[in-house]
């Protein structure tokens, strides 16, 4: 029950995340210490659900490891639906402590990935090179506006629950680059069920073929993907850098400005062009409290890692 409730715990952290344009679940999933099981079992979801049409349901389930996921998405989801009006909220009117929350949170786990590569050599900096290029390109790529039908919001589930599971690369950022995060978000916060199932069965073809590809590179060149996926958390600071200029707005279906493309800014520079507080003080505090975050994360996966090894 104990290890249970930290895994849903676990896994209320990812949806929180996910929630937020610019933060990825995969960092959490990979920073509290589950990343390889969550692919691991999503890669053999294929494989047991052939073992479930034969009938050996318990085989099924300890195939696809069932009970964690299972636990994992209901953390997820209580996360999302709970969740969603309170993250939008606070982005909205408390914009520089919530970023200044998850720059510190996703700094240090850049860290914690690049920790992980044993070989450190010309190949796996390349790989480090390219994923922070990729991630500069994806946050600084200026939104496009797919429509709403059901065959574009299937194709975006599809797209974001890549992104979703990858360390560095927001889901949510990735809905906002197609210009259906709005959509998607008042769909969480009014449960429309026409738009979440067809949203969901994109996220579910997306995740079984992408977790498979994934958990196979890890296997087969894990210090080049986890160099890459380092790149790509260190290329994605770019986008939750908490002093922002806004260039450009376009107005959305519900009538509401938003930002298109923006500009970072140091503190100072900001203060003078807003006449705001950029509140430096306390964006410091908070970035530093997402790293304590994380650093306890880490410490109680790695205090629990022998526990779960000697079973």
């Amino acid at each position: 029950m104990k290890d249970a409730l930290l895994l849903y715990a676990k896994g209320m952290a990812m949806g929180a995340a996910d929630v937020v344009p610019g933060v990825s679940g995969g960092t959490v999933a990979f920073i509290t210490g589950i990343y390889d099981e969550l692919l691991r079992s999503i890669a053999a979801f294929p494989r047991a659900l052939g073992s479930l049409l034969h009938g050996r349901v318990g085989e099924a389930w300890k195939i696809a490891n069932a009970g964690f996921l299972i636990t994992l998405l209901a953390g997820i989801l209580t996360s999302v639906f709970s969740l969603a009006r309170l993250i939008t909220y606070l982005l909205e009117q408390h914009p520089i402590p919530v970023w200044s929350f998850f720059f510190g949170l996703i700094l240090v786990s850049v860290h914690l990935v690049a920790r992980e590569i044993r070989q450190r050599n010309l190949s796996s900096g390349i790989s480090f090179v390219l994923g922070i290029a990729f991630a500069y390109w994806i946050t600084v790529a200026a939104p496009m506006q797919w429509g709403t039908d059901s065959l574009s919001l299937f194709f975006a589930g599809a797209i974001a629950i890549c992104a979703m599971i990858l360390p560095g690369i927001s889901g949510s950022f990735v809905l906002v680059l197609l210009g259906l995060y709005p959509t998607v978000l008042a769909a969480v916060k009014s449960f429309d069920i026409a738009v979440l199932v067809v949203f969901a069965v994109g996220c579910a073809l997306g995740l079984l073929s992408f977790a498979k590809l994934l958990h196979w590179t890890l296997h087969r060149w894990r210090d080049l993907t986890l160099a890459f996926l380092t790149g790509l958390m260190l290329g994605s600071l770019n986008k939750v850098w908490p002093w922002k200029e806004t260039l450009t707005w376009r107005t959305n279906s519900h009538g509401e400005r938003t930002p298109v493309l923006e500009q970072n800014l140091f503190p100072g520079a900001y203060g003078e062009l807003t006449g705001q507080d950029p509140q430096f003080v306390l964006a410091v505090v908070l970035a530093i409290a997402g790293i304590a975050l994380v650093l306890g994360l880490e410490w109680l996966a790695s205090r629990r890692q022998p526990a779960a090894e000697s079973v």
